[in-house]
């Protein structure tokens, strides 16, 4: 990890020195450029059209680092009072969670945040926000599937999904993030009974993506599963002949689960009103349906519509329990995943 650390160092003193957005040095007679600095585990393609135009519209200049979550965390640990980041962008309610245990976030008190992001698309003490939700649903084989045998996440431990079932690695973040809110929805007890009965139904071995479950199934290895709806798009997008469909689970209960990808000012931030002011521009209409659609994921801010190939999934009832769940319990739910032996 330290070589990681010190490698993203050099990265980004060379990068500061050459960047041309850097502001000026000197007194040049000009005010210096608003610079706002971002580490985002979202890619940049997912995120620099979203800058850009903020630039555009504000003159205010971002600057961003990607990485995968877990470097990003250790890096703003690691540097401390002296991180030039004002903002952190991830992915799933479990790390931003993390984020905020770790003490590497900042509340803030945003009446426009407040008003733009719902209480359970954010954290309760406002250091963190959802900017966009994606719904991890059932998907099922069109060619060997009635949809009317499906109804609950639950009901994938029953006999006739016996080696049919296919699942990602309990290792990914999404996974243990279902199985925490159905703790806390569920109790840990009820939870385990479930995700043992999954294991049971496996056809094979879990998968390393949600794309791999996806292409197992259009090659009939398995008949049904548990994805992201956006890596679903994707496939789509790509073959749109690809005999599988969505299901929307649980709709006389609890609804289907939703996480989130989110943000948070930084504690050392250095420029945090600017900084906040980003943000609110990201949960405003006028950003989130671009910054949605761009993953092909639904809005976080409830008065935006969804993308018109996201919308033609059809609607659903979601989970609307806090989405901070995923986070408070996801010890709870690693430690569960293993008893049942889903690896």
């Amino acid at each position: 990890m330290g070589k990681i650390l010190l490698v993203g160092a050099v990265v980004w003193l060379a990068a500061a020195c050459s960047d041309k957005r850097s502001p000026p040095e000197g007194d040049t007679g000009q005010a210096a450029t608003t610079l706002v600095t971002v580490y985002s585990a979202r890619k940049e393609h997912l995120i620099k059209p979203m800058f850009d135009r903020y630039t555009a519209n504000t003159g205010v200049e971002i600057r961003y680092i990607t990485d995968k979550e877990g470097p990003l965390l250790a890096r703003l640990e690691a540097e401390g009072e002296t991180t030039p980041a004002d903002m952190l962008i991830t992915v799933d309610a479990g790390n931003l969670w993390q984020a905020t245990e770790r003490g590497v976030l900042r509340q803030v008190d945003s009446p426009a945040l407040a008003a733009n992001i719902p209480q359970h698309l954010r954290a309760a003490d406002n250091t963190w926000f959802g900017l966009s939700v994606r719904a991890r649903t059932i998907v099922y084989s069109t060619e060997r599937v009635d949809p009317q045998q499906l109804s609950t996440y639950e009901d994938l431990t029953a006999e006739p999904w016996r080696g049919r079932l296919c699942l990602r690695t309990s290792k990914k973040v999404y996974n243990q993030s279902l199985v925490a809110t159905m703790i806390n929805t569920l109790g840990e007890e009820a939870t385990e009974a479930v995700v043992a009965g999954w294991v049971a139904n496996l056809a094979t071995d879990p998968y390393s993506s949600d794309t791999k479950v996806m292409e197992a199934m259009a090659a009939g290895q398995c008949d049904v599963s548990i994805v992201n709806t956006y890596y679903f798009g994707r496939l789509k997008k790509e073959n749109p002949q690809l005999p599988l469909a969505l299901f929307w689970p649980n709709q006389d209960g609890r609804g289907v689960h939703i996480n989130v990808s989110g943000a948070g000012i930084t504690k050392h931030a250095k420029q945090p009103a600017a900084a906040v002011a980003l943000l609110e521009w990201l949960s405003s209409a006028e950003a989130q349906g671009k910054f949605a659609e761009l993953n092909q994921e639904y809005p976080a801010n409830p008065a935006v519509a969804p993308s018109a190939e996201v919308a033609s999934w059809g609607e659903f009832k979601a989970d609307d329990v806090n989405v901070e769940a995923a986070g408070r319990l996801q010890a709870a739910a690693v430690k569960l995943m293993d008893r049942a032996q889903y690896r």
